[in-house]
């Protein structure tokens, strides 16, 4: 009879339960906008999985990707600043596709005199200019870039037909290349070498007050673009912004230079021993055993001794780089050059920084050692750093390579720096050097999905840098740091899925908004555990292939057994914000007699209140029910739900349970557009605090508002949503209960504070 009684009880309160949340919802939905599209899940938007891209997000047991192999003879000349050229390309169709024709790059054709780059983009006069700046826009003669392509032959010295089209060259195949095959072809060109401090750009060369030069150089070679099952040819222009789609292969590069430079590249030199002089090889071998502070190849007396002088003897650097998607250089008579040995689980990688004397002491007190903390933290995230070497090589700008990458940072002309360069200078270099990782070995589309490099980079560049100096890089100012952006003009911003030349606030846009995203997720909505599991496969699964942004999202919920549909919608589809605030707090007290909402139900299923079983409710201190007699009882006395209890339950059961003495109903609003976890700070009187937090998913039945019930064996005090700021919500003003108010007082001392 017992269990019979239970049973009927158990029922009754179902349906209680259900019919209460019936009402509230439908009244709910009264007041407010009901979907429930942003849990819809996101098969329309991502590609139909095959045998190349799964729908688990790994590769496919019919992957393929091309391989473009290159041997090249490189000539730099210092006193004209220009480089001289001559490559022969291997190209491996490994895809089952014939193919008709390659595409090449020319990426220095972006500053050929007749290039569209410069009117691409809007705008009226400015506000002012400096001297220089107007002749530049509207006196100078434009700058003579671009490659020369003097000739394109077969491995037979036979010309090959080709068309050039802006930053793009087709290579008119005289055959169809089948699948297996390969083509061998050759290519002779020279360009004039930009001056990157004045005319910008990812590359180019530097000229110092002692008249000497410093070459940071990359895009210096025609180089072959991707072709895939997923867009065919990603043979989109290049228009300055939106980098760049490789494919992988080895490298062969001789680089004659002046006899009195330093140089080095992606890859390994093969003829150091001919090339640095016999002190630089032994301080070179011995510090592959420097495993815990830098020591110096070439010294500072040394790159002093060069700077005075030039010559017009060269010499040439031979290097080899296996299973690289590019291939970029540094090489100057300035440079003075330390390095660091790296421990890998076993594996000794080297961390090597060239500069100039401009860069100290900077420079020698934190570049190398940043690099090593970069490869320490991204192998943990991702996978065992691969290659032999990872470099930073000062310059005036920050830019990747495989293996190498440009810096900026140097002091004042008496040594001195600010903290504020110091933190901007190993921001930087983490950030270049992470790029080893994202894409140059995870090898996404930058040209069409920039977020895939860079915000995922920017990701794990928080977690090094807070790694190598948790002070000058706490943790607290992320997800937070993207308010601003995301509650800004929507004119003005773009869905993260948007190609990189199109979007407004491209820093904003590809860099921070996805990695606060990430960071979320990691911290907030994933945990650590699942999260870090599920990005280590993604790197594991895509390391040295080419994956998609779908590759990306089905990874993370294929390893995790999360549905984060709504996350990759929301966040990276839409340009919506998140604002959830707590629209309403009502305490409620025990009674054993009927409430109105009660009679309501029994009228419902066609009974009375009487011939509900023995059973308790909770009345709002707000409502008419709560009656003198109620307001009489303390909460600490709450004898009817002890002798409930004790009338219901067994000696086992009653051990089990826990006797609250207050009961909260808790409405949270949902301004926002977005959908977010929603964690609940609690602060009791007694001045303990307890946290709560409720999956996104609560929102899916209502996009406006939910109402949750919250029993607490203590009276709150106080209630915050989001009390770390860790959802990137855009308005904080009503995330407390009692709502803050801020008096003109208060108001006139914050703005005092901040001005």
């Amino acid at each position: 009879m017992k269990k019979l009684s239970l049973f009927v009880l158990s029922f009754i309160v179902m349906c209680s339960s259900f019919y209460a949340q019936e009402v509230e919802q439908k009244k709910e939905r009264q007041q407010s906008h009901y979907n429930i599209s942003k849990f819809k899940q996101l098969n329309e938007e991502l590609p139909t999985p095959d045998k190349q891209h799964t729908a688990s997000g790994a590769p496919g047991h019919e992957y393929t990707q091309q391989q473009v192999d290159y041997k090249m003879n490189i000539v730099l000349d210092d006193e004209t600043q220009k480089i001289y050229g001559e490559e022969t390309i291997t190209y491996h169709n490994n895809s089952k596709d014939n193919l008709d024709y390659l595409w090449v790059q020319l990426d220095q054709n972006v500053r050929a005199p007749n290039s569209k780059t410069p009117d691409i983009n809007g705008g009226g006069p400015d506000a002012l200019y400096s001297p220089s700046k107007f002749t530049k826009s509207f006196m100078g003669k434009p700058f003579q870039g671009g490659f020369n392509i003097d000739q394109v032959k077969d491995i037979n010295g036979v010309t090959i037909d080709y068309m050039i089209n802006s930053t793009m060259m087709r290579i008119n195949l005289p055959q169809p290349l089948t699948s297996g095959q390969k083509f061998v072809f050759k290519i002779k060109w020279w360009y004039n070498i930009n001056n990157y401090m004045t005319d910008r750009g990812r590359s180019g060369f530097e000229i110092f007050d002692d008249g000497n030069t410093a070459y940071v150089i990359a895009q210096f070679y025609p180089r072959l673009a991707v072709y895939n099952n997923v867009e065919g040819w990603q043979n989109t222009q290049f228009w300055g912004s939106s980098e760049f789609a490789l494919e992988f292969g080895n490298f062969e590069v001789n680089i004659t230079t002046p006899k009195d430079f330093i140089l080095i590249g992606t890859g390994v030199t093969q003829n150091l021993k001919e090339v640095l002089s016999k002190d630089q090889y032994k301080r070179y071998e011995d510090s592959k055993t420097a495993f815990n502070n830098p020591i110096y190849i070439v010294t500072p007396e040394e790159a002093l001794a060069t700077n005075k002088g030039t010559t017009k003897e060269t010499k040439t650097w031979k290097l080899i780089a296996e299973n690289v998607r590019d291939f970029a250089f540094a090489t100057s008579r300035k440079y003075m050059w330390d390095a660091m040995a790296v421990n890998l689980n076993g594996k000794t990688v080297m961390a090597y920084s060239l500069f100039p004397k401009e860069g100290n002491p900077l420079w020698e007190e934190h570049s190398t050692r940043a690099v090593a903390n970069t490869l320490e933290v991204y192998s943990k995230y991702t996978i065992d750093y691969p290659y032999p070497h990872a470099t930073s090589v000062n310059a005036e700008m920050g830019m990747e390579y495989p293996m190498i990458c440009f810096n900026y940072g140097r002091p004042g002309s008496e040594g001195n720096y600010s903290e504020r360069l110091k933190k901007g200078m190993i921001g930087v270099i983490t950030h270049e050097v992470g790029h080893n990782f994202f894409p140059m070995i995870i090898n996404s589309d930058e040209r069409q999905w920039t977020w895939m490099d860079e915000g995922i980079n920017s990701f794990v560049e928080i977690l090094a840098e807070y790694k190598y100096d948790p002070e000058l890089f706490p943790m607290s100012k992320y997800p937070k740091n993207i308010v601003g952006y995301m509650s800004g003009d929507q004119d003005r911003i773009a869905p993260i899925m948007t190609q990189g030349d199109n979007v407004f606030n491209f820093g904003a846009n590809a860099y921070a908004k996805p990695a606060a995203g990430l960071f979320m997720l990691r911290q907030t909505i994933m945990g650590p555990e699942l999260f870090d599991y599920a990005f280590k496969t993604y790197a594991q699964r895509w390391a040295f292939k080419h994956p998609t942004p779908a590759d990306f999202f089905r990874t993370m919920e294929d390893a995790s057994a999360m549905d984060l549909d709504w996350f990759w919608r929301g966040w990276f589809y839409t340009t919506g914000n998140n604002d959830i605030g707590i629209k309403e707090v009502k305490k409620y007290h025990v009674t054993d007699k009927p409430t109105e909402q009660a009679e309501n139900m029994a009228k419902r299923y066609g009974i009375t209140v009487d011939q509900l079983p023995p059973s308790l409710y909770l009345v709002s201190e707000d409502s008419k029910e709560f009656t003198e007699d109620l307001k009489a009882i303390k909460a600490e006395d709450y004898t009817l739900l002890k002798e409930y209890i004790a009338q219901n339950f067994s000696e086992q059961e009653k051990s089990e349970l826990k006797a609250p003495k207050y009961f909260y109903e808790l409405v949270f609003e949902k301004p926002g557009d977005l959908v977010m976890p929603i964690i609940v700070e609690f602060e009791y009187e007694d001045g303990t605090k307890e946290r709560k937090q409720y999956p996104a998913e609560i929102w899916r039945k209502n996009d406006a508002q939910v109402t949750k019930v919250f029993p607490s064996s203590k009276a709150i005090s106080k209630i915050t949503v989001d009390p770390d700021e860790e959802t990137a919500d855009v308005d904080l003003s009503n995330n407390s209960w009692p709502k803050k108010t801020d008096s003109k007082f208060d108001s006139f001392k914050k703005n005092q504070i901040k001005g």
